[in-house]
């Protein structure tokens, strides 16, 4: 069974893609991005933007039957490599117990405003 869901952001329409996909009991998370998708604001810092990227996908998560707790896999995009340590102290705190897979690169994001983008795959347990 495929499930989309959606954030409701614009962006998803603009560009034809789901804040989510679930497949069976795989779930992918699109690459999330710190805007808070009710006001469409960002913050200005990769950590308060990384804080909310993690509001973002908890929700799409819940919307697909899991959690954090069942995240296998997790890519971080950086813009700057400075903003690591700030990143990954909520990545650490999130992922602590849970270890998933993990990448993290520095890359170009389509808004200058963004500073960090994150996606996770998870597999729902039984």
């Amino acid at each position: 069974m495929r499930k989309l869901i959606s954030s409701g952001s614009a962006f998803e329409a603009q560009a034809g893609y789901s804040r989510a996909v679930v497949d069976g009991d795989d779930v992918f998370v699109s690459g999330t991005t710190g805007f808070d998708y009710a006001t469409m604001a960002i913050a200005p810092d990769a950590k308060a933007q990384t804080e909310q990227i993690f509001r973002n996908i908890e929700a799409a998560l819940a919307q697909a039957g899991a959690s954090l707790a069942d995240v296998v896999r997790v890519r971080i995009h950086l813009v700057d490599a400075a903003d690591f340590p700030a990143v990954s102290a909520v990545v650490g705190a999130k992922f602590r117990d849970i270890r998933p897979a993990n990448t993290t690169v520095i890359s170009g994001l389509v808004d200058p405003r963004m500073k960090v983008e994150i996606e996770v795959t998870a597999r729902k347990r039984s």
